[in-house]
């Protein structure tokens, strides 16, 4: 059974100083009074003392003392489980070496175990308002929370004072000027508003016609942080999906890893305030995030404008006039981005510059090619238009084959160069007479580099092509490879490995069930953290972020598996394999989840079938119990009422029935006994194989069945050699008095029982036969069913239970052996069994 998750009580304010731990502690008090049971965890000291005053009333959890200063004590207050804790400064920043970089994760995990937690917060700290509260205040708040956790509160506490009074609390402590103070009152109670909206419009079931649908493009600009803010909170005012785009091109391999440090924290920030994040491919920024818009039915697209203008009146138009003709059937929300173009235009720069030896000597092969070809052409007579495209052709082979487009640019210009000095006159001079010349090179040039580009964009297209491909075949073949896992282990191996050779890295895995690790002991503790909390945690995450691992869980929408660490000593994963591992990881609790409910459905099939048997047991052990004991009964009533006035004869016979309906029972009991040891629900038995003699076994059998024999001939023919068998004796002994007494029940008085071992290969093969009226060939396969008998009366009218034959077969099962009935010759039925021999050497 699930915990239920504890509550969170916010106490929200607009400033430091208008008295919302006074009001915590207060409320807490209250609760106390109640027979509640709390502890107050953290609060700060030393600045308000009526709130120093009135925490003294509390139980006090100890901090945790380190070399920085003090932090909350998770441990200690998931260890100690009160009802309510009383914690502080929400916003916190935890000091390096934490379980979690912010408080606020602290508390989360705190609610997890089922606690109440009371805390604090100013609306300065909420994240979608940073921008807004940043420009009032003049300054950047560094101590922020995601929007989820305060719209996610239990219940928000509004903790108001006038901006004057509030003045007079602070004075000396810190100096803020009265409209300040006023613009910051507003924020908090419009946030305050807006959640109280939210909720009633949740609780009264209120739907939206429309569905808004918010698409954010993401970029590595510094400011998008804003952006992203800016569309976080239009989502939340229209209650629509949040979604948050990023347009690979082909400049992201090249991109600094500033840049790329920036777009994973602007990515991280979007997922935090609530976004999908997605990602697509090409170099036409405007078409990807139109296409996406439409398929995925955005409503509205926030974007940053760029601070690039188009120059001239035939200049290029900008991402943001691209993007609104590609879709001008939707809203565009423009936020002026004034450092986008900035840092693109550094990050082109940095990558013309960039040079390889390897490219150059590729380079120079090319171009001495192409002009030993021109100098032929020239020679054959072709005209110096065939030579400058085979120049144009070299351009395009060094764009192909050359993995930087600085090549294509200086080859362009040797190429123009080596044209002019070797097939222009006056040949072996930069000289030319004819002025036309310098069209030609002037065109010759632009083709070249036109050409060079759109190789080289071709060429990232299709790196970027294959390389997608590979991912989704290694999806598919992981999405094989773990559907075909037999087990919860198997699949979660299967993942691992498919994980490593992804990333190509080393990978450890651990699982709650079996709480096996194969990594280091120091990650242990962050791999059960992982596996208990259903969360990423490790390199590249605010928890246990001092780790060299990531640790993803392999959870499902119900259950949490365990969770696969990924070694990230070398560098933290990129979004792309972080998102893949996510998706295995996700495919492998998805598989674990659906052998577990397949496990469950044949344990309620086994269940369901145990139960229907024990229902006819019970009628089955009902009726053959009442048959015998009415008859003991009443035949032992007769013989204590009338027994002077009974003859000696007619005595003799009650005594001869009382006695035979009691063989009868005591071999019920046996069967019903050897019953009792079917284990495990699934059929099987439970048994203690030993070394027997055979002739021992058949010899005890024929001594418990021998009274029941006395109109019968029981006959056993003892083998020649000594056969020793392993098995389980006082079962196989129940087996030979049931098919013994078998012949006994259903052949006329007269009949011979005939018994036989013999070596059969690596079997001993024992035979119970009989001279009676055999088995038709249509009972044969249904003769050791459970509760089956065969339908015509027994030499002593009493209805067969159907269980001994049933029994037998599973106890031969359970031996690995076969049991079978066959006709004996001229007439009767042989059931025989095999067991394993057992070699013995016998030293004389």
């Amino acid at each position: 059974m699930m915990k239920e998750r504890g509550r969170l009580r916010i106490f929200f304010s607009y400033f430091g100083g208008a008295g919302k731990s006074y009001a915590m502690v207060l409320s807490a008090l209250e609760e106390k009074k109640r027979g509640k049971d709390v502890v107050c965890a953290i609060i700060r000291s030393g600045e308000w003392e009526r709130t120093e005053r009135l925490m003294k009333k509390l139980e006090i959890i100890p901090p945790q003392i380190k070399d920085e200063g003090r932090e909350l004590d998770t441990d200690r207050i998931l260890r100690r489980r009160p009802q309510i804790a009383v914690v502080d400064e929400l916003e916190h920043t935890n000091l390096e070496g934490s379980r979690h970089s912010k408080r606020y994760q602290d508390i989360l995990e705190i609610l997890d175990s089922g606690i109440d937690v009371y805390t604090t917060l100013n609306v300065e700290h909420l994240e979608s308002l940073n921008d807004i509260v940043s420009s009032i205040l003049g300054r950047g708040i560094a101590e922020r929370i995601p929007d989820s956790v305060f719209e996610d509160a239990s219940e928000v506490e509004l903790v108001d004072i006038s901006p004057e009074d509030l003045i007079k609390r602070i004075q000396g402590k810190e100096e803020v000027s009265p409209d300040v103070l006023k613009a910051l009152r507003d924020e908090a109670l419009k946030a305050y508003e807006d959640r109280r909206e939210a909720l009633a419009a949740k609780d009264d079931g209120m739907r939206i016609q429309r569905e808004e649908h918010i698409l954010l493009c993401l970029s590595s600009s510094p400011s998008n942080a804003r952006i992203i803010r800016t569309a976080s909170r239009m989502a939340r005012a229209f209650r629509g999906r949040f979604s948050a785009l990023f347009v690979e091109t082909p400049l992201y391999s090249k991109m600094g890893e500033g840049d790329k440090k920036r777009l994973k924290d602007n990515m991280r920030l979007a997922e935090q305030l609530g976004a999908r994040i997605e990602r697509t491919y090409g170099d036409d920024i405007p078409y990807q995030i139109g296409e996406f818009a439409r398929l995925s039915g955005a409503t509205k697209i926030v974007i940053g404008r760029s601070a690039a203008r188009r120059r001239g009146l035939f200049g290029k138009p900008t991402l943001t006039e691209r993007l609104i003709k590609s879709v001008p059937s939707l809203e565009i929300h423009v936020i002026p981005d004034g450092i986008l173009g900035e840092g693109t235009k550094k990050r082109r720069i940095n990558t013309k510059l960039s040079f390889k030896v390897v490219d150059a000597a590729k380079s120079l092969g090319v171009i001495v090619l192409a002009s030993m070809i021109g100098f032929l052409f020239f020679h054959a007579g072709f005209t110096e238009a065939n030579i400058v495209a085979v120049y144009i052709f070299g351009v395009l082979v060094i764009a192909l084959v050359t993995s930087s487009s600085v090549m294509s640019l200086f080859s362009s210009v040797i190429s123009v160069l080596l044209f002019n000095f070797f097939f222009t006159a006056p040949r072996f001079t930069f000289h030319f007479h004819d002025s036309s010349y310098i069209v030609t090179f002037l065109i010759m040039c632009i083709v070249a580099l036109l050409t060079g580009s759109l190789a080289t964009k071709l060429k990232e297209n299709a790196r970027q092509q294959a390389e997608a491909a590979y991912r989704t075949r290694m999806l598919l073949e992981t999405s094989q490879i773990i559907q075909m896992g037999k087990d919860e282990k198997e699949i979660a191996s299967s993942a691992s490995d498919s994980i490593g050779k992804l990333t190509k890295r080393n990978v450890v895995l651990y699982l709650s069930d079996s709480s096996s690790f194969n990594g280091r002991e120091e990650e242990r503790e962050i791999a059960l953290w992982v596996a208990k909390n259903g969360l990423c945690a490790g390199r590249g995450t605010d928890t246990f972020s001092s780790s060299s691992y990531l640790f993803l869980p392999i959870k499902s929408s119900s259950n949490t598996f365990g969770a696969i660490g990924i070694d990230s000593g070398e560098g933290e994963l990129d979004l792309q394999e972080k998102s893949l591992a996510q998706s295995i990881c996700g495919e492998c609790a998805l598989a674990m989840e659906k052998i577990i409910s397949t496990r469950r459905v044949k344990e309620s099939e086994i269940r369901a079938k145990n139960e229907e048997t024990r229902a006819n047991l019970l009628r089955s052990i009902s009726h053959d119990l009442r048959t015998p004991l009415t008859s003991i009964s009443g035949n032992a009533a007769n013989l204590i009422s009338n027994s002077e006035e009974i003859d000696r004869c007619e005595r003799a016979t009650m005594y001869e029935d009382i006695y035979e309906d009691s063989l009868y029972l005591i071999n019920l009991v046996e069967n019903l006994l050897s019953v009792s040891r079917i284990g495990d629900g699934n059929g099987s038995v439970r048994i203690n194989m030993q070394t027997e003699l055979g002739d021992e076994l058949v010899l005890e059998a024929i001594r418990h069945t021998s009274k029941r024999a006395k109109d019968h001939v029981i006959s056993f023919l003892e083998s020649e050699e000594i056969i020793l068998v392993k098995a389980d004796a006082n079962l196989v002994v129940q087996v030979l008095i049931n098919l013994i007494d078998n012949a006994i029940r259903y052949t006329p008085k007269g009949s011979r029982i005939e018994i036989s071992i013999r070596r059969e290969g690596d079997k001993a093969l024992f035979m119970v036969s009989d001279n009676g009226e055999g088995i038709p060939d249509g009972e044969k396969e249904r003769i050791f069913d459970m509760f089956y008998s065969i339908k015509k009366s027994a030499s002593d009218s009493r209805r067969s239970m159907g269980l001994g034959l049933s029994l037998c077969q599973s106890i031969i099962k359970a031996h690995n052996s076969d049991i079978w009935v066959s006709d004996n010759s001229p007439k009767g039925a042989v059931f025989s069994f095999t067991l394993p021999l057992v070699e013995v050497d016998i030293n004389e």
